[in-house]
This record gives structure tokens, C-alpha cells and sequence, in this order.
């Protein structure tokens, strides 16, 4: 396969959302494409602050806040912050339902208080939500990139009532981020694939969330884990083994791309 290029989503695709850690078997994957000449990406809802790293593995790019924030070692490649005006109506918005929320930020997040939902999502990435003193100054000052916030699918109207250009993804069903209408894993990969001169056909994905589904609609070559949603399958070109079970390592050994 001529593939130069792979996006890799954190959880539930690198990480097991159930042990928490990566296995060794993709750690040697991720070293061994490297070596072969493949970049490798991060293509994640976290923030930079939350992309884990991995023993001998150096990632070339990085994806985060998916995809309103994305940048390598050497340069910012997109940079797609939320209007001032739809932080201040989903800061009102979520206080009408009693839902907290953290802005994240560049290099912070901030949040105005937690609830039950709100600290497990943060517990994926071994994280405690922390109550910040200067919330209000940090939503006026700085650039907010996307806002993450617990809730069911009924509360999403709500979330989103009077917001003119943010829009809902979302990998968990109690949790959502909220990211500018224009932002999102694909539109971000199409613009980073054109940064690096590769063509969509060279480029391939795995992810297992339905916020992964426009980062496969935007390669060649887009694989769902086993234990992805439904909807992200239904779009993959292919599918593959488990998290749980080192789907991307048996993949990418089948396929000779290691």
C-alpha cells in the first residue's frame, strides 16, 4: 500500500477506554512505520496538554481539539478558535440546564465547576477537573478553541440554542465538545494533507468514535476499529480487530505497511 501518511484517534482506537494504557504491540507499530517512512499523527479531541506520549514514539503532527487546533514541531497548521459571541450564549446556555463546562484553551483549560459526567470525561485522560479563580477572564481574553461539557443528545438543543457558528461532536454519549462550525477532524486533515504535499489517497485513518467519521471520509483509506459506533463503520473502508485485541498492529501487519 502506498501510504505515507496515518491519523491515528487516542481513545477507544490507541488506548483501550477500559485498561487506560497503550499495549506494546502498538507502540511497536507506531515505531516501526516510522521507521519505514510514514508519518504518524495524532488526530484527537483532547487538548495538547492532554495528547499522551509513548515511550520511543515521536509523533510528527499533531491533531487536537479536533481539529480546531493542529501543529507539528515546527509550525501552527490550523488555528480555528470559537466566535467570542456563541463562548458567552453556551456559558449562558449551559448554565439554564445546570451543566458546568470547561474552555480549553491553547495551552489550558478552564472550568467554571464539574459534575459527575463532566469529571469522568475528564478521567479518560487521568485528569481531575480543577475550578478556575479567573474563568470569567479567561472566556473575555483568550482565544477558546473548544469547550467541552457533559450532556445527553436531549440536552443538545439546549446546549446550542442562539449559537451562530459552533457545532456538536461527540465520541461518549454523556459528554460533547463543541468546536467551530468549520472545524472538525476532516477539514483539519485536508488542510494539513495539503501542508505536506500527500494526497488523500495516500493517507489512511483509525478511529472508532462518530467524530472520527468526516477524518475518514477526508483519506483514502479510512478504518474503523471492531469497536467502533456503527455510524463510523457504516463510512470505513474497512474495518478492523478490537482495541482490545491490537487492531492496528494486525491490521498494518496484513496489509505490509510493517
Amino acid at each position: 500500500m502506498s501510504i505515507r501518511i496515518i491519523f491515528f484517534d487516542i481513545d477507544g482506537t490507541l488506548i483501550d477506554m477500559n485498561k487506560k494504557e497503550i499495549t506494546e504491540k502498538i507502540i511497536e507499530t507506531l515505531i516501526r512505520l516510522k521507521e519505514r517512512g510514514v508519518k504518524i499523527c495524532i488526530a484527537t479531541g483532547r487538548s495538547p496538554m492532554l495528547v499522551p506520549s509513548f515511550k520511543n514514539v515521536e509523533f510528527d503532527a499533531f491533531l487536537t481539539y479536533n481539529g480546531s487546533y493542529c501543529y507539528d514541531n515546527s509550525n501552527t497548521i490550523v488555528s480555528r478558535p470559537l466566535l467570542k459571541e456563541d463562548v458567552y450564549t453556551i456559558i449562558r446556555n449551559a448554565k439554564r440546564i445546570n451543566r458546568p463546562l470547561s474552555l480549553a484553551t491553547k495551552d489550558r483549560l478552564a472550568s467554571n465547576g464539574t459534575d459527575d459526567d463532566l469529571d469522568e470525561y475528564y478521567s479518560f485522560s487521568k485528569l481531575k477537573v480543577v475550578v478556575a479563580d479567573d474563568f470569567a477572564t479567561v472566556a473575555e481574553k483568550d482565544e477558546i478553541y473548544q469547550i467541552m461539557v457533559g450532556g445527553r443528545k436531549d440536552e443538545y438543543g439546549d446546549l446550542m440554542k442562539d449559537v451562530k457558528d459552533a457545532r456538536i461532536t461527540a465520541w461518549w454519549d454523556r459528554a460533547v465538545d463543541i468546536i467551530p462550525s468549520s472545524s472538525g477532524k476532516g477539514p483539519a486533515i485536508s488542510r494539513m494533507l495539503e501542508y505536506y504535499g500527500i494526497t488523500k489517497e495516500e493517507a489512511m485513518a483509525f478511529g472508532d468514535g462518530n467524530n472520527d467519521i468526516d477524518m475518514l471520509k477526508a483519506v483514502g483509506s479510512g478504518i474503523a476499529m471492531q469497536n467502533a459506533s456503527e455510524s463510523l463503520k457504516a463510512v470505513a473502508t474497512e474495518i478492523c480487530k478490537s482495541v482490545s485485541d491490537d487492531g492496528i498492529y494486525h491490521y498494518c501487519l496484513d496489509h505490509g505497511l510493517i
